[in-house]
């Protein structure tokens, strides 16, 4: 990790360090911004998590900038309307304003539709930021490959750094993709290549997304920074135990409870689990009495096209009487499900990281997921859960069937699981992509006072 800037990103410090006298600093003494353009096309911070676009990003995007705004550093976050009659702007907390974008139709346009809008939305951005004072923002964060884009030209219009964060990449995707799932465009990998070039940091999750970068993008390691996301940890904690998270959900206070929380796509691989399921019963019979299946989320992605193709599997399989499908839930009740749940199953073809993960074992919950992405660094082997190499159902049942026979194990790997969860708080991720900030300001002031090096 130590060819990346991650080395100034993974200095975690409080965020009482950064509150310097005068002007607010980074770890290394360099200005941090007073207000930041965060940008999210396809996905607003005010939708629900779990279904359509919405998913990890929405919440990174919320929490980081919570956080940022705690430490002084104000966050306005552009994103596209997906509904007529809505204000132009929304205060999500203090120091954090939602600006809605007008680009293209309300209702009716699916993620892949937007790069033709983004002409729009870039001219929705630059009329907002014509009615300020030059110098509103002093820098540009943008969140995916088509808010990079509008990033791109806001940035370079504004004369500000660009700090872009990619979440997932299409050369990464097309290499583990699901079977039946649809290939990322060539677009896509010609945007993403683009936006690495022009961008002045790119934070990944993991040092194996920042690898990722370099390998399948040219990304240069010097402007590639390692930021951890974060947990709400006083919303997902183990609170009063899971039997009373199951006495809420009407769950029986005995049953084994492996559940899936996501959006229902091919990538999220919730088909793995119900084979999985599938294979557990059909091996132990007398465990159909005691099992429930809960899948909170909804269609997403490739999903949309078939909304009740797992619920026909399910039935396919012979296991429709054991899954409950639920749609999706707002923070506080997710966490309900986490407490609820024996094990949190996660079998992803990719993840960038994997919030869903830490956010269970916050709550006390272990974790059965790929190894893939960023899980192998959410998910310690052995300890909090376990990773599975692959995506054989058979793998997957031999693994639950441990934590079936043993119900003590969810106690065990659970305890360790929270106090590995307790290590990932927003605070120290805010504190962290400050500095990224502070560095990225500070090496585009040097660069614009001396162009030629």
């Amino acid at each position: 990790m130590s060819q990346y800037v991650s080395r100034l990103a993974g200095t975690l410090v409080p965020p009482s360090r950064l509150r310097l006298p005068g002007r607010h600093r980074g770890t290394r003494g360099h200005r941090v911004p007073r207000r930041v353009a965060m940008l999210s096309v396809h996905t607003s911070p005010l939708h629900q998590p779990g279904t359509g676009d919405a998913g990890g990003m929405n919440v990174y995007i919320v929490e980081l900038a919570k956080r940022l705004a705690a430490i002084d550093v104000e966050v306005e976050v552009f994103t596209r309307a997906t509904a007529g009659g809505l204000p132009p702007s929304v205060e999500l907390a203090p120091g954090v304003l939602v600006r809605h974008v007008d680009a293209g139709p309300y209702e009716g346009l699916n993620k892949e539709d937007l790069p033709a809008q983004l002409c729009a939305f870039a001219h929705g951005v630059m009329r907002a930021w014509a009615g300020n004072r030059p110098g509103h923002y002093d820098l540009v964060h943008s969140h995916y490959w088509l808010s990079g884009h509008v990033g791109w030209l806001a940035a370079e219009r504004w004369r500000t750094p660009l700090v872009h964060a990619m979440h997932t990449m299409a050369k990464v995707k097309n290499a583990s993709l699901a079977e039946g799932d649809t290939p990322e465009p060539a677009a896509r990998v010609i945007g993403e290549t683009q936006i690495v070039r022009a961008s002045d940091r790119l934070i990944a999750n993991t040092a194996g997304e920042a690898d990722e970068l370099v390998h399948h993008y040219d990304a240069d390691p010097e402007r590639v920074a390692v930021v951890h996301p974060g947990v709400n940890l006083d919303r997902f904690r183990p609170a009063d135990g899971r039997a009373a998270a199951r006495a809420r959900l009407g769950l029986p206070a005995d049953a084994f409870v492996p559940l899936f929380a996501g959006r229902i796509q091919p990538l999220k691989a919730p088909d793995v689990l119900l084979h999985a399921v599938a294979r557990l019963l059909a091996a132990e019979p007398s465990l159909r009495a005691r099992m429930v299946v809960p899948v909170v989320g909804g269609p997403s992605g490739s999903g949309l096209s078939k909304p009740e193709g797992l619920q026909k599997l399910a039935a396919r399989l012979g296991i429709a009487d054991v899954v409950r499908f639920h749609p999706p839930v707002a923070q506080a009740g997710l966490a309900d499900w986490f407490r609820a749940a024996s094990v949190l199953v996660m079998p992803s073809h990719s993840e960038s990281f994997g919030l869903v993960a830490i956010e269970a074992q916050a709550t006390g919950t272990p974790v059965v997921a790929a190894a893939v992405g960023g899980l192998p660094v959410a998910v310690r082997n052995g300890e909090t859960g376990f990773l599975v190499e692959g995506h054989d159902p058979g793998d997957y049942a031999r693994v639950l069937g441990r934590f079936a026979a043993d119900p003590e194990l969810t106690g065990r790997l659970g305890e360790a699981a929270a106090h590995h969860a307790r290590s990932f708080g927003w605070d120290r991720a805010a504190s962290a992509t400050a500095d990224v900030y502070a560095a990225a300001m500070h090496e585009h002031r040097r660069r614009v006072r001396s162009p030629h090096g």
